[in-house]
């Protein structure tokens, strides 16, 4: 168990003086914490850039303090305490995946297998998770865009398999998501047509989910703007049968056409932004449909039609996170490159490109993005 404290660079979100500027991100010299019986030490690999970062990155600094961001975190365990040790069945040397929610591990949610619900994962309720928990709570040393990360008694692990690379591994949480959006709660299988909106991270990591459950017929609906425009034809090399870009073909008719009039039986709202998707969601599912609600809107939704939720015997679901088995079936996806889901890994940064790669999330940064890593040592 490594004692001395280590020097090593993060790049922490930092609130601007100035209520007129947005937060921007310090590469600062950090110290590794002091190793005790219920901590430990990971040597970050590699961490994933996910869609909410930016949403954490413009509001966290303001609200809780500097952070450091990144959660989608790949790293070689450094260090494990005594109590850690019993309780987490990894060894010093391991190549891990973490999940962000640092569950209690008691309350009827985390007995149930739910542990995303707990209360203690949720930073709006004062928890605690990795890369939205702020710099003022305990060592501070909570996020992956950082050399070092102290590990966290209540730390969820998922060993990576031999021979897959921290970069791909860092897929392992996008890909979980649909896998538990599209499989494990939307119930896809063969037969089924699966409509997809948005073609981003996780409208994407959905298509390999509906395509590993054998949906008989895939389609991904996106804008017709450049960058969607590209990532349609990800969708397609990733297994998609249909894509539509909404502007240039008419989605309720294209749908129609496609489907002879049946409409899907499972429709996934992974879009971001504006709440039209959520009222074509609902237009999009076919008679006892599934309806599954992932994509943050952040607003009411105007022309919500419940009467159509009745008529048309629909089930409609929130969305939020993965689950434990879904991050397993995802790494053992990424280990036999299924479907090549490992292309969905398109660039990759030094820790300096930090806020770079943030401003990639909303098209400002690299073209042609799909899955972003930070490599600290890069």
């Amino acid at each position: 168990m490594a004692t001395t404290s280590i020097a090593f660079q993060a790049a922490v979100a930092v609130a601007s003086t100035s209520a007129d500027l947005s937060p921007s991100i310090e590469i600062q010299t950090l110290y590794t914490p002091e190793i005790t019986p219920t901590n430990g030490l990971l040597k970050v690999a590699v961490t994933g850039v996910c869609g909410s970062d930016w949403g954490y990155f413009q509001d966290l600094p303001r609200m809780r303090g500097n952070v450091i961001l990144g959660h989608e975190t790949v790293g070689y365990v450094q260090a494990i305490g005594a109590v850690a040790h019993a309780k987490w069945g990894v060894q010093e040397g391991d190549l891990v995946a973490l999940e962000e929610y640092l569950p209690c591990g008691h309350c009827a949610y985390c007995r149930s297998g739910d542990f995303r619900l707990c209360d203690a994962t949720d930073w709006r309720m004062g928890g605690m998770r990795y890369g939205a928990t702020a710099m003022n709570i305990g060592s501070g040393l909570w996020g992956g865009y950082a050399q070092y990360q102290e590990l966290h008694l209540n730390t969820v692990f998922h060993r990576v398999q031999h021979g897959v690379s921290p970069r791909h591994a860092a897929l392992a949480l996008p890909l979980s998501n649909g896998i538990e959006w599209t499989y494990l709660q939307g119930g896809a299988g063969p037969g089924q047509t699966v409509l997809i909106q948005g073609p981003g991270q996780q409208g994407l990591a959905c298509v390999v989910a509906a395509r590993e459950a054998g949906a008989e017929r895939i389609i991904v609906t996106g804008l017709a703007t450049e960058t969607d425009k590209l990532r349609l034809v990800m969708a397609k090399a990733l297994g998609a049968h249909h894509t539509i870009a909404i502007g240039e073909d008419d989605l309720l008719e294209s749908v129609g056409e496609l489907t002879n009039g049946y409409m899907a039986d499972l429709v996934i709202d992974c879009a971001s932004g504006g709440t039209d998707s959520v009222v074509s969601a609902i237009q999009l599912a076919r008679k006892k449909g599934v309806v599954i609600l992932g994509g943050q809107k952040r607003k009411p939704v105007p022309q919500f039609d419940s009467d159509r939720i009745i008529a048309n015997f629909l089930t409609v679901k929130g969305m939020r996170g993965h689950s434990f088995e879904s991050v397993e079936l995802a790494l053992q996806l990424i280990a036999a490159n299924r479907h090549n889901v490992t292309q969905m890994s398109s660039h990759q940064f030094g820790l300096a490109q930090t806020e770079y790669a943030l401003q990639t999330l909303v098209g400002k940064g690299a073209p042609s993005a799909v899955h972003m890593v930070i490599d600290p040592w890069k």
